[in-house]
């Protein structure tokens, strides 16, 4: 049975961007398990409302810190929630990696193909990757470039991230369209996901290789 993943920060004992986290899992749900009226299939076949209320399954404590739970989802519902303290992987450089075909718009466990790129890296920290000409994200994190006056974040990433879409609502980032060869007009990327805040990863774009 294939299983989805939402990753969420704990930080002083509360959760990080819940309300984003608890719309792709619903989003998820709702159209991969979901019959004509958006009710989903339990395991005895009944029909309930779609809606997850991610804060009825999370036990948090205000000394939880820097803290990564990671609840497991699918067609029945969650069926494992864990927390483990986060370390932050530093990543110093990047190579673009190709992949026309790869499919990960929902955050499924399954991170085969995600993987199999991650292993094309060479002696570089991370990957970004290149799909249909346009740049995506990295292994694990969307990405976004500073243009001298505004930080850009690609139009078509591969997962639309909880805290990029909470930067979007904020105008903090703008979506746009971007080659490899545009790479030479911004002069930072910035890579963030539910774990990493805004800001704590930042790279000059030199750091980007083919």
């Amino acid at each position: 049975m294939c299983h989805f993943v939402e990753t969420i920060r704990i930080d002083g004992g509360q959760a990080t961007n819940l309300c984003y986290h608890e719309k792709r899992m619903n989003e998820t749900l709702r159209r991969l398990f979901s019959d004509a009226d958006g009710r989903r299939p339990t395991a005895d076949n009944r029909l309930t409302d779609p809606r997850y209320s991610l804060a009825d399954h999370l036990c948090l404590s205000p000394d939880m810190d820097n803290i990564k739970c990671r609840v497991v989802y699918g067609k029945d519902g969650i069926s494992e929630i864990t927390y483990s303290e986060y370390t932050l992987r530093p990543v110093r450089s990047l190579r673009l990696v190709c992949s026309d075909d790869i499919d990960y718009a929902c955050k499924s466990t399954d991170r085969k193909a995600i993987d199999r790129l991650f292993g094309m890296r060479g002696i570089s920290d991370d990957i970004i990757i290149v799909r249909r000409g346009l740049l995506t994200d990295t292994s694990i994190a969307n990405i976004a470039l500073f243009d001298g006056t505004v930080w850009q974040t690609p139009r078509l990433p591969l997962l639309g991230g909880t805290r990029r879409e909470s930067l979007l609502d904020r105008g903090i980032l703008q979506e746009k369209d971007i080659t490899p060869d545009m790479l030479g007009s911004f002069s930072h990327i910035r890579l963030f996901n539910a774990m990493i805040d805004w800001g704590v990863q930042e790279l000059p774009v030199e750091a980007v290789v083919r």
